[in-house]
């Protein structure tokens, strides 16, 4: 393992990458689809080098362990909120406002979430606790309310397939084909993202390079393990492939030259279409592609490398 979460000293937010989401591409940019798939084609690649690393998230990328965590983080700091600060808001008119900011900061490390939470709380006029216990309150209920997906996983109940991102093991082993180096890295806490990608068994295929949050989280973020692959393997941000739903990590990638492939998972239904609101956040961001899944990785991967015309 590398030493990336061994830094002794914070690093402010702009070193770690996890700035908030503002997006930088007009909403009237051109897009074409590849015939035949659900390939969006918003830049065109030209004749790039081939990728040599290649960079995924994990949840809404490849796992769909925790699909809808949303609906547990939103409530348990509606509640927060209603115990702890003084509003004369109504619990509808608070939970559209905290699925708001929510949804601004989802990519980012739950912590900062957790610390927009302490500050609308003392915004309130109420005296908030340190995000951490937040942080560690909102996971108690998260593990509670995907338990049985965890345990079926576990035993055997739930194939692994179930809980992946459709076809997601097999654009893996056609990235393994090719010769890349495989890296994962989450904003999710580092010993669940072990732990859940081994329930889904795509572990195997980045090894030793599984990257996920950390309690002291500046010592940890996407941009940082960015940095650490380019700066080990001597290589330049351009032959650095990135898949992502979130806008932190098309972000990160983008800023290094490399190309960023944005997945606008559907994670509830699995129906092959793309999230309307993943896909105009990643495009806002500066995504390359859009995908909604895997499912067309025999066309995607041989566009990347050059290896046919596919236009």
């Amino acid at each position: 393992m590398w030493a990336l979460r061994l830094k002794k000293e914070p690093v402010d937010n702009d070193e770690t990458g996890e700035q908030d989401y503002r997006p930088l591409i007009p909403e009237s940019v051109s897009t074409h689809i590849i015939p035949g798939t659900g390939i969006e084609i918003v830049h065109d690649l030209g004749r790039l080098e081939p990728p040599q690393h290649v960079l995924f998230d994990f949840d809404g990328t490849v796992s769909l362990i925790r699909e809808g965590w949303q609906n547990v983080m939103v409530p348990m700091m509606v509640e927060e909120i209603l115990l702890t600060a003084k509003t004369q808001e109504t619990e509808e008119a608070l939970t559209r406002s905290v699925r708001e900011y929510v949804n601004q900061l989802t990519g980012k490390q739950t912590i900062y979430q957790m610390i927009h939470l302490a500050e609308e709380i003392q915004k309130r006029g109420g005296k908030p606790q340190d995000p951490l216990v937040y942080k560690h309150r909102y996971l108690k209920r998260l593990m509670q309310r995907i338990a049985e997906r965890r345990e079926g996983l576990r035993s055997g109940r739930i194939e692994p397939t179930e809980m992946l991102v459709p076809s997601a093991i097999e654009m893996l082993e056609g990235l393994k084909e090719r010769g890349v180096q495989l890296y994962l890295a989450s904003g999710t806490d580092e010993k669940y993202v072990l732990e859940e990608a081994r329930l889904l068994r795509v572990d195997r295929y980045f090894g030793s390079h599984i990257y996920g949050a950390q309690d002291a989280y500046r010592t940890f973020s996407k941009k940082l393990v960015i940095e650490r692959i380019l700066k080990i393997n001597k290589v330049d941000g351009t032959r650095l492939l990135g898949f992502g739903d979130g806008y932190v990590e098309i972000e990160n990638v983008k800023s290094v030259g490399g190309l960023a492939v944005a997945v606008a998972s559907d994670e509830a239904r699995r129906s092959g279409a793309p999230d309307e609101w993943k896909r105009q956040r990643l495009i806002g961001i500066g995504a390359d592609i859009v995908i909604p899944d895997f499912r067309d990785h025999d066309v995607l991967l041989p566009y990347i490398w050059n290896d046919r015309e596919v236009r």
